[in-house]
């Protein structure tokens, strides 16, 4: 038997995948001392293997109490620990830009690695690796959204044009948009700090060559009365997105659309979108979020019934 765990913070989720698994379903509690440190009470009785889910947005006390939740595990016998973390946190910082920088990717995923036997997420924020086990020293497993995506926007749209806001969405706008032959573009990005960045978006002609980031059946990409859809797979301040949307609706499309894997959307992000004419802001259930739309715990399920 396996046991699926989950922490109030995520509970639904978790409780859907323990459903969709026919796997029984215990919570973690914890309780918080007055000093700020956690304690953590598992079920009595755990059997040779368990499945935390929790995804790590807000990331630093949820590790600290993910460690004591796999470390008290493995002293109650249990043999292998999957944790299920849809939003993956501290991937971004892969190298050091500055001197004296910690990378944390390479920290935190030796610490996963050290307490976790499989690690599962959902599009990792990965920048100049290509696979997460290059990260997570155990067993790593990355998927992605894009299958979900896509039968979300099938319900919605026939044929919409999909738009990347930066390079580094070219693989899931591609993912979604091929099979269904519905025409693409890549925006380019240049990055000034945290919150300032400049996106420009290329829409004449297709060359057809594998910079350009349109599908060569595209020859003359216009947005003009299209309904156009941003694909990315995360969304923070929401300024890579409103650069992009304000190159947008220079050509006057029917509509725009924002779907994501990992909604943050943090301070007023939502509003200034909706001000600046988004009709729909869609995310997965990664990370808890009003813009939830579509869920990712079927496609982990899958994952887990096929290892």
């Amino acid at each position: 038997m396996t046991l699926i765990l989950g922490f109030d913070d995520y509970l639904i989720p978790a409780q859907q995948l323990a459903k969709s698994l026919s796997m029984p379903f215990k919570r973690i509690v914890l309780h918080r001392f007055p000093d700020g440190e956690t304690k953590v009470l598992l079920p009595v009785t755990l059997p040779k293997q368990v499945i935390i889910c929790r995804t790590l947005n807000q990331p630093n006390e949820k590790l600290i109490e993910l460690i004591i939740t796999a470390a008290a595990a493995r002293a109650q016998g249990v043999k292998f620990i999957t944790l299920v973390a849809p939003y993956l946190c501290y991937m971004r910082q892969d190298t050091a830009f500055h001197e004296g920088e910690a990378i944390s990717q390479k920290i935190i995923g030796k610490l996963l690695g050290d307490y976790f036997d499989r690690v599962i997420t959902i599009d990792p924020h990965l920048h100049r690796i290509n696979n997460l086990s290059e990260a997570i020293s155990s067993q790593a497993i990355a998927l992605h959204a894009s299958n979900a995506m896509s039968t979300f926007l099938q319900q919605h749209f026939n044929q919409p044009v999909l738009v990347g806001p930066d390079e580094e969405s070219a693989q899931w706008v591609q993912a979604i948009a091929k099979p269904h032959n519905w025409h693409y573009t890549i925006a380019t990005k240049k990055r000034f700090d945290d919150k300032n960045v400049k996106v420009s978006l290329a829409t004449n002609s297709d060359t057809g060559d594998k910079n350009s980031g349109r599908n060569k059946n595209n020859k003359a990409l216009s947005l003009t009365n299209r309904d156009v859809i941003l694909v990315d797979d995360i969304a923070s301040t929401g300024k890579t997105l409103e650069q992009a949307v304000e190159q947008i609706q220079l050509q006057a499309p029917s509509s725009i659309s924002i779907i994501v894997t990992h909604a943050f959307f943090v301070d007023d992000a939502i509003t200034r979108l909706t001000l600046m004419g988004v009709a729909n802001i869609w995310s997965s259930d990664s990370v808890l979020h009003s813009s939830n739309a579509f869920s990712i715990v079927d496609t982990i399920a899958e994952t887990l019934q096929s290892h």
